[in-house]
């Protein structure tokens, strides 16, 4: 934890493949107008380097969770997910993040809003963004929290302690438009809310791969404009209006796998290239692929499909 002279103390963790600055609300502005001007002096934008700010001139390492006590009886804490715009004035809360997340419940601890347990700790935190709720479990051998670990996940080198995130079922549909695929300008897409607005599309409908690097799918022009055009149409069909100036929903482009996994996945966020997979973009990519006749669901290698009694989503962080 940093707090400079006359500053605003503030956590740098690494949640997931993500990367963001946890604050306690107190610390902040109530004004959400000075809470966002001086988010995007601390994280250093707008600027397409953040040279001079916490952020690592990339979405997924210019995020902010604003943490306080909850008074809802089935949570401990509140979280607010708010990103901030690398190159642009902005910070949105149209979203939420399942990496930073997973950052949540031992910021808490660190911070006193949750006292630690023993050996592990379950912090239940409330999504402000979306009302949803989650349940994380992370060590706490002699009280304190521990960051060491032999945990390891995609897009992030060496290994740290496991964060087990348990998701209760959402109250809204999985699929927004009722439909198990839409069509838009001639592409078959699959609109999937699984705790994050999420657009399935076969990569080769689009004229690629799917397992082109990041840098060449974002250097593509052609495809660029036809993602920005599918994802301003699937906004409406989703019930989300204009999402010009949104980050949701999310492009998941797919294709059969080429070693282990069900899928491979290619992640615009929403004109950026996830390196890996967000926490929640990956719930609804698992969930559609279960649905029958969604995009995506003839390329996947697909295990037995589990109990329906399953109560909780589970992901290890």
């Amino acid at each position: 934890m940093s707090r400079a002279s006359g500053g605003v103390p503030r956590l740098l963790m690494r949640g997931g493949t993500s990367k963001g600055a946890y604050f306690l609300a107190d610390d902040l502005p109530a004004d959400p107008a000075l809470r966002d001007a001086l988010l995007l002096r601390v994280m250093g934008g707008p600027d397409d380097r953040q040279i001079d700010g916490l952020g690592g001139a990339h979405p997924l390492t210019s995020k902010v969770a604003v943490v306080s006590p909850s008074a809802d009886p089935d949570a401990d804490v509140e979280y607010l997910f708010l990103q901030v715009s690398v190159d642009r004035p902005e910070v949105s809360d149209r979203q939420n993040c399942g990496n930073i997340l997973a950052g949540v419940g031992p910021f808490a601890v660190e911070r006193g809003l949750v006292a630690a347990g023993e050996e592990r700790t379950s912090v239940r935190i409330r999504m402000v963004n979306s009302g949803d709720h989650a349940t994380a479990t992370f060590p706490t051998p002699g009280g304190r929290v521990d960051c060491t670990g032999d945990a390891e996940i995609s897009g992030v080198p060496g290994t740290a302690a496991p964060v087990l995130v348990e998701f209760p079922p959402g109250a809204g549909p999985l699929l927004p438009t009722g439909n198990a695929w839409d069509e838009i300008d001639g592409v078959r897409v699959t609109c999937v809310d699984n705790g994050m607005p999420t657009v399935l599309v076969a990569a080769a409908s689009l004229g690629v791969t799917g397992h082109e690097s990041p840098a060449d799918l974002e250097a593509d022009a052609e495809l660029a404009d036809r993602l920005r055009a599918v994802r301003l149409r699937a906004g409406r069909l989703m019930g989300l209006g204009d999402v010009s100036d949104a980050t949701v929903p999310k492009l998941t482009l797919l294709a059969a796998p080429r070693a282990d996994g069900a899928v491979a996945t290619r992640t615009f966020i929403p004109v950026r290239c996830h390196t890996s997979i967000g926490v929640l973009g990956a719930a609804g990519v698992a969930a559609g692929l279960r649905v029958e006749g969604s995009v995506g669901a003839d390329l996947a290698r697909l295990r037995a499909r589990p109990p329906p009694s399953l109560p909780y989503r589970r992901w290890d962080y």
